[in-house]
């Protein structure tokens, strides 16, 4: 809120009145920033004051949801002592938070919110959200590595889910997950001998990366959103 908002889309965002209804109020002058009648065409900046009647008026957050294609070496925390933190990487202010996560040496499709609601389901329920991968090994695939992934591999003390895995080349497979251990498809490879080289989230849920750019971002649509939502 650098440049400000106008009081009128001010007072609409808290949900009090429309815009043309907060006019009205602000020409019958029961509106104040910082202690001052406020007039239409002033502007709110944070840290101020508003009061309607000698009340106090807080907008409503807008909800964001966004899609980002994290490159390697951005770390999905929003600690912002680390320097490769995702909150300074995409730029949107302190609010907004990954859902789950993706490690610094793997890249692909990470979603960002500052709806705290849906992040807490996630960090709550791990096992059940399916995410999709495609992997590259650094050696040729052995016909019994499907197998083996599919139907659950001891790691972290325990085995893991059933997963669906399709090998799409010598060195290269998909693989969709259905819970979130720590490193688990670089775990699991490493069980089986094998060194993941690469490493890219192409789906979570219901959102794809599709044809995204590195480092670039997007907001969800509105059916996106509702399938997450509706699905966490």
């Amino acid at each position: 809120m650098d440049e400000g908002i106008r009081i009128n889309k001010y007072l609409s965002s808290s949900g009090m009145c429309s815009r043309r209804e907060a006019d009205v109020i602000i020409q019958n002058g029961d509106v104040t920033v910082d202690g001052k009648v406020a007039e239409n065409g002033t502007r709110v900046f944070e840290g101020q004051v508003v009061l309607y009647k000698g009340e106090p008026v807080i907008p409503k957050e807008e909800k964001i949801y966004i899609a980002l294609h994290k490159p390697l070496g951005i770390t999905c925390t929003t600690d912002r002592r680390d320097p490769d933190n995702i909150i300074d990487f995409i730029s949107m202010g302190d609010r907004i938070f990954p859902i789950g996560r993706l490690d610094k040496n793997s890249s692909g499709l990470i979603i960002l919110t500052n709806d705290g609601s849906i992040v807490n389901k996630v960090l709550r329920a791990e096992n059940g959200h399916e995410k999709e991968y495609e992997v590259r090994v650094d050696k040729k695939i052995d016909p019994s590595f499907e197998n083996k992934m599919e139907n659950g591999l001891p790691i972290l003390d325990q085995i893991t889910l059933p997963c669906e895995v399709e090998i799409t080349g010598p060195h290269t497979f998909k693989i969709i997950l259905h819970q979130g251990l720590n490193r688990q498809i670089r775990r699991m490879c490493e069980y089986l001998g094998y060194r993941v080289v690469k490493l890219r989230r192409i789906r979570f849920l219901n959102i794809h990366l599709g044809n995204l750019k590195v480092g670039a971002h997007r907001p969800l649509t509105r059916e996106e959103i509702n399938g997450l939502t509706g699905r966490l």
